[in-house]
């Protein structure tokens, strides 16, 4: 059975509130809270049966965020467009939209925790 590379991800804060805050107003998206476990998961949404990776932000004691070396890439339209909301929100433009040829568009950015991730769009 053939199966995407990336089956989750999970991006470590310090403030799940200030990233909960970030990440809405930077992908222009809501997050969920995940039942279950007893540290604070927010998950990203997931639709059943499209492209892409479901994943979540997880406040946990002893996971560091900042500093990681896993870069994940959430798709928009365009990415410039979501890169122009990173400072407001509290994050940081570490590389402006740039071409990756055939493959479309990527940005690079520090989130409210400093993690680093990346925006991707085809225009």
């Amino acid at each position: 059975m053939a199966t995407n590379a990336v089956h989750w991800f999970e991006i470590y804060v310090q403030d799940i509130d200030r990233a909960k805050a970030f990440y809405e107003t930077v992908l222009g998206i809501e997050l969920a809270r995940i039942a279950g476990p007893d540290i604070p998961m927010l998950g990203f949404p997931q639709y059943a049966g499209v492209h892409g990776s479901p994943g979540s932000l997880v406040q946990a004691e002893g996971m560091p965020s900042g500093g990681n070396s896993t870069l994940v890439y959430f798709e928009c339209d365009d990415c410039a467009v979501e890169a122009s909301r990173l400072a407001d929100a509290g994050g940081e433009l570490v590389r402006e939209k740039m071409s990756i040829g055939e493959f479309g568009y990527v940005a690079h950015a520090k989130d409210s925790e400093g993690n680093m991730f990346g925006l991707h769009s085809l225009t």
